[in-house]
């Protein structure tokens, strides 16, 4: 039996396949049910709020259809200067987005809910993620090749954005998009 497993059935609330990759690593039996939420910023909120505020909402939405379930939510930003990157809109938007990150670090954040009827446990990680210099053709090439598109900050650490990140300081599985030493902390809470 694993120690990490409710009694309760588990729900991840999350079409991100990268986040079924991460949470079946832990050895889970858990089922997915994607949450449909709005996910517009709120005037003048921070990304780390923004973050654990989807996070929870997503998790919320799907204990309500599920009130017998443990739900896991998540909810990942990129965020340089402050500046919250989310998935872009289009390729010229994630050529941006790329200058933006390119020759420095930027912050990437993970925000994670656990829910149960009668539990809430939230936490967030954050990871400094070291971008080497990307050259005009390089973007151009990167972005022509679909990868940035679905992505909080137009890349993928796991894919071939990773030529390019030469340091992070942080947990790896947090820049995929489920930090998986802190939701394991969470999930040894009784639910």
């Amino acid at each position: 039996m694993n120690p990490l497993q409710p009694a309760r059935p588990l729900i991840l609330a999350s079409a991100s396949p990268r986040r079924r990759e991460l949470l079946a690593q832990l050895g889970l039996q858990f089922t997915v049910v994607v949450a449909d939420i709005d996910e517009t910023p709120l005037p003048s909120e921070v990304h780390t709020v923004y973050t654990l505020r989807l996070a929870e909402e997503k998790a919320r939405a799907i204990l309500a259809l599920h009130p017998d379930a443990v739900v896991i939510g998540a909810d990942t930003t990129v965020a340089v200067d402050s500046e919250l990157l989310g998935k872009p809109q289009n390729a010229a938007d994630a050529a941006r987005m790329l200058r933006r990150l390119s020759g420095r670090a930027h912050q990437v954040t993970t925000a994670v809910a656990v829910l149960s009827c009668d539990l809430t446990l939230t936490a967030t990680e954050t990871t400094d993620v070291y971008f080497s210099t990307m050259r005009e053709y390089e973007i151009a090439a990167y972005v022509a090749t679909g990868e940035p598109t679905d992505k909080a900050g137009a890349y993928a650490i796991q894919g071939r954005a990773a030529q390019w990140i030469p340091r992070i300081e942080g947990d790896y599985s947090n820049v995929v998009g489920l930090p998986l030493a802190r939701l394991a902390m969470l999930l040894q809470q009784p639910a």
